[in-house]
Formats: C-alpha cells, sequence, structure tokens
C-alpha cells in the first residue's frame, strides 16, 4: 500500500521501518522539514516530503505528532489522498508534561482521538497509543504465537478499522476491537491496557476495567 506517515519521531519512526521493509510506499513527514529526514530516508528507502504532500495518493495516513500540533496541520491536508483512506492516530494528551490545556477534551469531553477526528474532517482510527516504540521493531511474532501482543484499535469506521487491524497483523501484533471514538478513553494514557504488553484475552479483559474519569494529573 500506499502509506503517508506524519511525525519521524519514536513511533513514527519505526513505523517507517517497518513497513517499508514489509515492502510498503512509504512517504514520511515532520515539522523541520524533508531535510531533515535524509538519514531515515536512506535506512528505510521511505520518501521523505513536505508535511502538506505526505497524505498525496495514500491508502492510510498515520498522524503521530503532539496532540498540541494537529491544529497546525495544513488544511485539507487529506484532500488528495486515496479515495477511501484510513487514517490512523496514535497521540495522547498530556497536559501537564507537553500539551498544555485544550478546551474541547478539558470542557466538552471529547475522547482525544474525537478532538483530532474533528481537526482533521475525516474520520480516525486510534491505535499505537499506548505501545512502547521499540516493541514495534522487538516484539512481532507470527500470528498464533503464544506471545504474540495484541493492540486495542478503536474507531467508527469499519471499513478502515478492518484495513488498520489487518495492516497491525501484517506488522506481527494481534488486534481487539475497542469499539468507537466516543469510548477509546478505554485506551487512553494511565488506563489498565495503556503500555500493557499481553494478548487478546488480557487486552480485552483491560479495556473493560477502564474508568472514564480522568486523573487530575492527566487534567490541564
Amino acid at each position: 500500500m500506499k502509506i503517508g506517515i506524519i511525525g519521524a519521531g519514536n513511533i513514527g519512526g519505526n513505523l517507517t521501518r517497518r513497513l517499508t521493509a514489509l515492502g510498503h510506499d512509504v512517504s514520511v513527514a515532520n515539522s523541520r522539514g524533508p531535510h531533515t529526514l535524509t538519514d531515515l530516508a536512506e535506512e528505510t528507502g521511505a520518501t521523505p516530503v513536505a508535511v502538506r504532500d505526505a497524505a498525496r495518493g495514500a491508502e492510510v495516513v498515520v498522524i503521530t505528532i503532539p496532540l498540541k500540533a494537529v491544529p497546525d496541520l495544513p488544511s485539507g491536508l487529506l484532500d488528495e489522498a486515496a479515495e477511501g483512506v484510513a487514517v490512523i492516530d496514535t497521540g495522547n494528551y498530556y497536559p501537564r508534561q507537553r500539551d498544555g490545556r485544550i478546551a474541547g477534551i478539558e470542557d466538552d469531553g471529547l475522547t482525544e482521538s474525537r478532538w483530532t477526528e474533528q481537526h482533521l474532517g475525516h474520520p480516525v482510527i486510534k491505535a499505537f497509543n499506548g505501545t512502547y516504540a521499540q516493541d514495534i521493531l522487538d516484539r512481532p511474532r507470527p500470528a498464533g504465537a503464544p506471545d504474540r501482543i495484541a493492540l486495542p484499535v478503536a474507531g467508527d469506521d469499519d471499513t478502515a478499522k478492518s484495513t488498520i487491524r489487518a495492516l497491525i497483523d501484517e506488522l506481527g501484533f494481534d488486534t481487539v476491537d475497542a469499539g468507537g471514538l466516543d469510548t477509546s478513553w478505554r485506551q487512553q494514557p494511565d488506563t489498565p491496557v495503556y503500555g500493557l504488553r499481553a494478548g487478546v484475552e488480557d487486552v480485552t479483559k483491560a479495556l473493560s476495567e477502564a474508568s472514564p474519569e480522568r486523573k487530575p494529573e492527566f487534567r490541564g
């Protein structure tokens, strides 16, 4: 598939490494410009591009940037993406450590990915937000392996969700359908599933044990 990755930090960089290794056509962008991605491009064969060009023709787009930077993404970012593009949001809200107070989340009660979706004007699938970046490189396992990790995947677009779950399976991980975006608080920071390295049964259990109440340390 043609895949655009916006954000070349730990998650974005390692997804670039794995997805290119699997034979996908990957374009990668960051806020500092394509000239800063030369090393990653040489290592992986990915194409470094400007953010505004990352989604052009893409069947999958990964948004993996700090939440506070989402409103700064170019308008019409997905206008030239492939029809039916599936968009992955890996973001998390860290109001005290990084993002500051976001009124849509704090006052309006939006989940993190619903807030991101509204800014993008396109459905998103929440995935990889609680995944250790190094696990993307080190922990892939074949289907059926007893130590295969499962990742929660939330979203309202069933077709896009199926596309993303199949891609995650190809990357070497199981998935658990975590429901729609309005209940994706079940996999936000400081929930039982966040950072959990476990299989389908334990991930399903952890999702069921989450509370929608955001703890004070995760409020602005």
